[in-house]
Formats: structure tokens, sequence, C-alpha cells
């Protein structure tokens, strides 16, 4: 089987290539414009009717090939997704989204001191670590 996949990406990337090829190679719309007038259309290699018939399904022939391999690749990575799911690799089902009281961290947090009036301090505590600007 691997083989066959080799073919098949050799082919698309051989595909792709030349269907760059032929449509840098085509001309555009406005070029038949200077050929009505005899802008050199009996020197084409393709006649005097120019070349757009032959490269137009040259082109629509590699597309649908280009197609077709590129169909026959995603049929191969969906095999090999399979073949990895099968092979052990384990799967997450289930996502845990609030963590259970056992595993707070509250126990390890310092406890906050209180001044003589049992509230906390929020400014005057020489001993805080936290400096403060006045």
């Amino acid at each position: 089987m691997d083989w066959v996949e080799t073919l098949v990406v050799v082919a698309h990337v051989v595909v792709a290539v030349a269907l760059v090829g032929l449509v840098l190679i085509q001309q555009g719309k406005g070029a038949d414009a200077g050929a009505a007038f005899g802008g050199g259309a009996s020197q084409t290699v393709f006649g005097s009717q120019g070349s757009g018939n032959f490269l137009t399904r040259s082109t629509s022939l590699l597309a649908a090939i280009f197609f077709v391999t590129s169909f026959s690749l995603a049929v191969f990575a969906k095999q090999r997704a399979e073949i990895a799911g099968d092979a052990g690799i384990p799967v997450v089902n289930e996502v845990r989204t609030s963590v259970p009281a056992s595993e707070t961290a509250d126990d390890n947090l310092p406890a906050l001191e209180e001044d003589a009036s049992g509230e906390g301090s929020d400014t005057g505590n020489e001993s805080s670590d936290i400096p403060v600007i006045e």
C-alpha cells in the first residue's frame, strides 16, 4: 500500500508543477486583439488559431488529475488516522472543568495578619514585604 501512496504523491507534485507552468504560459484575454491585426499569429507553434484551445484542454485535464490525486491523498490520510487510532494511542473523553475540594491549594496559603482591632491591616504594617507609597 505504501508504494501506491508514494506513486500518488509523486504524480500529485508533477501535475501541480505542470499545472502552474501551463497557467503561466497562457496569454490573457487582451492578447487576442493584437493577433487580430496581424500580430504574428502565423509564427506560433500551434498554427494560425493560436494555442488557446490546446492549452485550455491541457489545463482542464491536469486540473481533473490534480483533483483526483488530492482526493486519493485525503483517503490515504483518513486510513492512516484510523490505523493510528487503533494502535493504542490514548483518547481523552473526559474534560475536568472543576477541581475537587480535596485538591485545592488554600491550605498552603499563608494566613493574613490581623491588627489589634481584628481587621486585616492594609497600611502601616512595618513587617510587610510590600512597600507602601504615601
